[in-house]
């Protein structure tokens, strides 16, 4: 009885944390739609409940598209693999932060940006290999776009990442 307890109480908890997540993937996604690097149907916010619907309701298709395909092992992996990248952006963006907009010292920010990726390197090395893949083509995806079509810097996403750790 008390393994199903535990079982019970981690998935509630597991549940709770992919939650907090999804809500600050879906601001990013929104602050990202905003500047026009993701498409501008993103930007919505839902009318009543001023929420980014749209970019919630897709990543929360993504990730029960990814929980229904994946070995449950390799999405846990490399959801924390991607989670640490993300938060590592945000500590370096926080590290670039003056005066009031800085909520927190600066060497907590440098403390997680060097903690961010010596945990994400602890991951198993096949998970480290497919989520740093998806990474990297994702960021030249992002280059080449940005240069082709746009003509700009890829450096915004680091400035994104600012305004939504402000807001």
């Amino acid at each position: 009885m008390l393994t199903l307890g535990v079982r019970i109480g981690g998935s509630l908890a597991s549940a709770g944390v992919l939650l907090s997540l999804l809500a600050g993937a879906g601001r990013t996604t929104l602050a990202m739609a905003r500047d026009r690097e993701l498409p501008g149907a993103l930007a919505a916010v839902h009318q009543r409940y001023q929420v980014p619907a749209r970019a919630e309701s897709l990543l929360g298709s993504l990730v029960t598209g990814i929980v229904l395909v994946a070995e449950r092992r390799a999405a846990i992996g490399a959801s924390s693999f991607a989670v640490l990248v993300y938060y590592g952006v945000a500590n370096a963006s926080a590290l670039t932060l003056d005066g009031p907009q800085r909520r927190w010292l600066r060497p907590v920010a440098a403390f997680g940006l060097l903690g961010c990726p010596t945990l994400a390197f602890t991951l198993p090395g096949r998970t480290i290999l497919v989520a740093g893949s998806v990474l990297a083509a994702g960021l030249l995806g992002r280059a080449l776009l940005d240069n082709a079509v746009l003509g700009r810097s890829a450096l915004t996403v680091v400035e994104t990442t600012r305004w939504v750790m402000a807001s």
